[in-house]
């Protein structure tokens, strides 16, 4: 049987973590963008932020609790250096994890992108408030890769199933 909700049009919050980055530089946040709304959903906000934990969780914790957003999608701030906290600041405010995300994103980046680089990925996913969170690297082409292979495949879907009862 069909999910009638599987294609409905979801509220999204895009947040690029990046100490460098301006909306003009911001190439994956702006592909992330473009990505969601060639999919038929709608883009209420976007913001960037320096990679700094406290910032981080700040715009999390209030957009996880904005009416009209129904998910956070991030890039930027996964990698393996000192500055790159987000994977911390997105973990512990998770009411859930899904860790598939981060797993098969790792496998098709290994076989389809970046080889034995994959190992040193950090994306993760879950839900925050009842909302998914996707956190992405900040390279375009692991957003692209996210966004084409994952997360718009089962958008709609996860949406659905994290508002069940709500």
């Amino acid at each position: 049987m069909s999910n009638p909700d599987r294609n409905r049009s979801v509220n999204c919050f895009v947040l690029t973590i990046s100490d460098t980055r301006t909306e003009e530089t911001d190439k994956s946040g702006n592909l992330m963008i473009q990505m969601l709304e060639d999919s038929g959903h709608k883009v209420v906000g976007r913001t960037i932020v320096r990679d700094e934990f406290e910032a981080i969780q700040k715009i999390i914790k209030e957009k996880s609790k904005d009416a009209a957003v129904e998910a956070i999608l991030t890039n930027g701030g996964t990698g393996m250096a000192k500055r790159d906290v987000t994977i911390e600041a997105v973990k512990s405010l998770l009411d859930k994890e899904m860790p598939g995300f981060g797993e098969v994103f790792r496998t098709l980046s290994y076989y389809e992108d970046i080889g034995s680089s994959a190992i040193m990925s950090r994306a993760i996913a879950g839900i925050v408030n009842d909302r998914p969170i996707f956190t992405t690297p900040g390279s375009s082409g692991a957003v692209k890769l996210a966004m084409e292979k994952l997360i718009l495949k089962e958008f709609s879907h996860i949406v659905h199933e994290a508002q069940k009862d709500l």
